[in-house]
């Protein structure tokens, strides 16, 4: 019986392609790994330690103690930021309670303005501020402080010089016309008033530095100009005791991954 001839065996020419595709795998995957710690960053750190990590299995030691490293390095931080967040609350505490003890002493030594209706404190963004109607302390047209009212304003004094406060005296009008020889308008009269102010402060140990006069004329009204009622509440002295610049320390910079 004749026997079928054997086919002939081609070579495969193709398996190079596997070995191709493998190693043009490993490049990319080579690329991805150096664009990675080209721009390291926290985030990215983590992720390819994370990834590193896994690629070499339960052995991978080096790549987890990087990874504890900066997760110490992280929560070290994080304790210095605590720290200083805490310490600028106690300051800002303790500052708010200085003006909350300062505007009690101020309601005190002023006694008689706010018990006849003449004066108001509050305490708004800017400081402590007090409201006093002008006719408290001046006669109509005039900026010379009358006497019972300089008794008042220099008890107050009193209390403001135990601090080192900034303090903003301001004076305002109401919207009728003034014309004399000492003041050509309101806007005269108004800083007169607020200067006569600040000139009784000084005369009572304030610091001229810490002063500062300011005159509105009729701007910025309360009430309406159109009622006596209203023209008579415009007519105002305001002293604002100015809260200081929160205090700021330098900001704290995360600690850069360590160098491998």
């Amino acid at each position: 019986m004749a026997r079928r001839p054997k086919r002939a065996e081609h070579d495969n020419h193709e398996r190079w392609m596997v070995s191709y595709a493998d190693f043009i795998t490993l490049l990319f995957a080579f690329f991805v790994v150096m664009y990675g710690i080209s721009s390291v960053n926290e985030g990215k750190y983590k992720v390819f330690s994370v990834a590193v990590n896994q690629a070499f299995g339960a052995n991978g030691k080096a790549g987890e103690g990087s990874a504890v490293r900066l997760s110490e390095d992280e929560m070290y931080f994080k304790s210095l930021v605590d720290r200083r967040n805490a310490r600028l609350a106690e300051k800002q505490r303790k500052q708010n309670e200085r003006m909350e003890n300062l505007a009690n002493s101020l309601n005190q030594s002023m006694a008689a303005f706010v018990k006849s209706g003449q004066m108001n404190v509050s305490q708004t963004g800017r400081g402590v501020e007090l409201e006093i109607n002008a006719s408290a302390l001046f006669n109509q047209g005039e900026a010379d402080i009358q006497p019972d009212a300089r008794k008042t304003l220099a008890d107050a004094a009193k209390v403001l010089a135990d601090n080192e406060f900034a303090i903003e005296v301001v004076g305002y009008t109401d919207n009728l016309p003034i014309s004399t020889a000492r003041f050509p308008s309101n806007w005269e009269l108004s800083s007169a008033r607020a200067s006569s102010v600040v000139r009784l402060f000084i005369e009572q140990g304030i610091g001229a530095q810490r002063l500062r006069a300011v005159g509105e004329a009729d701007n910025q009204p309360v009430l309406s100009n159109d009622t006596p009622e209203g023209r008579a509440r415009n007519r105002r002295v305001t002293i604002t005791v100015l809260t200081p610049e929160p205090e700021t320390e330098s900001a704290l910079q995360p600690p850069a991954p360590e160098q491998q």
